[in-house]
């Protein structure tokens, strides 16, 4: 630990050494036209009744949208889907252009191919400075055998490959 870090810098250098899910979280405008972005910050909050959350910074253009309404979806990304992340994790353009989906029973974006996605009655927004963390019921879930990827030190992962350690 050097002694001209900052604290952010700490912080950041630890969640780098931790491994996460990727999602890409999506919403439709009142229109239906989607919109989604790639988000790392991502838990299970409950069981009973099945809670999860979502972190997401207030600058992202998909922002409004989110807050906007009362259903989104998170999209937990296939460890074949690297395009995918690559795409949402950008700002601005057609994200969708070219990305399989359709819409789900709440009308939010479901991609297809994922590892598998919750559909959410958003319950609460929670602002945290920077961030909204949006804390939403499963109203609709899917999932698949298909392996997730992981993210870590700001590279991509294929979790299929991880070994188990017990």
């Amino acid at each position: 630990m050097s002694d001209d870090a900052s604290i952010s810098d700490l912080v950041r250098g630890v969640h780098r050494r931790y491994p996460t899910g990727v999602t890409v979280v999506t919403v439709a405008d009142n229109e239906g036209k989607p919109h989604g972005l790639a988000v790392n910050a991502f838990s299970s909050v409950s069981l009973e009744p099945p809670l999860v959350l979502v972190a997401v910074n207030a600058t992202s253009a998909t922002y409004p949208w989110l807050f906007a309404t009362d259903y989104i979806a998170v999209n937990i990304v296939a460890q074949s889907q690297p395009e995918v992340v690559a795409t949402f994790a950008k700002s601005g353009g057609d994200k969708f252009a070219g990305i399989g989906w359709k819409p789900g029973v709440t009308g939010s974006p479901v991609l297809t191919g994922t590892t598998g996605h919750f559909e959410l009655k958003v319950t609460h927004r929670v602002t945290a400075y920077t961030h909204t963390l949006f804390i939403g019921e499963v109203v609709s879930v899917a999932y698949s055998d298909t392996p997730a990827m992981i993210y870590l030190g700001g590279k991509l992962f294929f979790s299929g490959d991880l070994t188990p350690a017990i």
